[in-house]
């Protein structure tokens, strides 16, 4: 009677190991790959789903997007510029099945060529361009790492170059260069600003020469303001045709004068 209640109990023991080994539950954002006796037969998943003991194997692939940080490389640029650049790649599978079959580690094998991307295009960029059109260079990162990856079952939506770490000496050149370059726009800003101050004075100039009136107001304006201040001296602008009138005036004065200083003849 006992081995007949060992023999059941292990008879359920090995039905439970082997319910135990046949299911399984993948999640929402996994996938699992399904090898019977070494053939791949396809994805299964999300949810619960039961495989043969011992003739399947399953592999569990996640799909979720990963975000793998490239580590800083020493490039040098077109124009013999060396720089340290990391950045960062997005990558995710849509191919859970060439995932698998297609590359021993996904992963492993798409940062490796992310590394060896990122040093080949930045090889063939200027530094102003690595700096000003770095979109630019996103773009085509991506699309290269996508185009080998993509056999792989693997799908590379963003590229991003983070941080271009330059040389204390090109530092310097570049702050010098931008300090320039401040100074010649401000240059041109007040040489500008000077031709417009005297075009509109050329301007006042004229309506004032052919309305008198304006210049005895303006006159008149300006001793107001200087009236304002606590000045015990005051300027009276004296008007040009007074000069004028004084220079036309002084030949005669000069003549009648020295008609006065003659002696009289006997």
């Amino acid at each position: 009677m006992s081995q007949v209640i060992l023999g059941l109990i292990a008879a359920v023991v090995v039905v439970l190991m082997m319910l135990a080994a046949a299911i399984r539950i993948v999640n929402e954002y996994e996938r699992g790959v399904i090898f019977r006796l070494g053939r791949v037969i396809g994805a299964k998943g999300p949810g619960l789903f039961f495989i043969i003991p011992i003739v399947d194997r399953m592999v569990k692939v996640s799909l979720r997007t990963v975000t793998m940080d490239i580590p800083p490389q020493d490039v040098i640029t077109k124009d013999n510029v060396t720089v340290t650049v990391n950045a960062v790649t997005y990558f995710r599978v849509v191919d859970p099945v060439r995932s698998v079959v297609a590359v021993e580690d996904h992963v492993l094998a798409t940062s490796q060529f992310a590394q060896t991307t990122l040093r080949s295009i930045l090889g063939q960029t200027d530094l102003d361009d690595l700096l000003i059109n770095r979109e630019q260079v996103n773009s085509q990162l991506q699309k290269i790492i996508d185009e080998v990856t993509n056999p792989w079952g693997v799908k590379v939506d963003h590229v991003e170059v983070k941080d271009v770490e330059l040389p204390e000496s090109m530092r310097r050149a570049m702050a010098r260069q931008a300090e320039s370059e401040r100074e010649r726009r401000a240059k041109v800003i007040h040489a500008k600003g000077e031709q417009e101050a005297a075009e509109t004075l050329g301007k006042a100039a004229e309506v004032m020469e052919r309305r008198p009136a304006a210049l005895q107001l303006r006159v008149l304006s300006t001793m107001a303001d200087i009236s304002a201040d606590r000045s015990s001296t005051l300027i009276f602008p004296l008007p040009m045709e007074f000069v004028k009138l004084a220079d036309a005036v002084r030949p005669l004065a000069e003549a009648a004068a020295a008609r006065t200083e003659e002696p009289p003849q006997r």
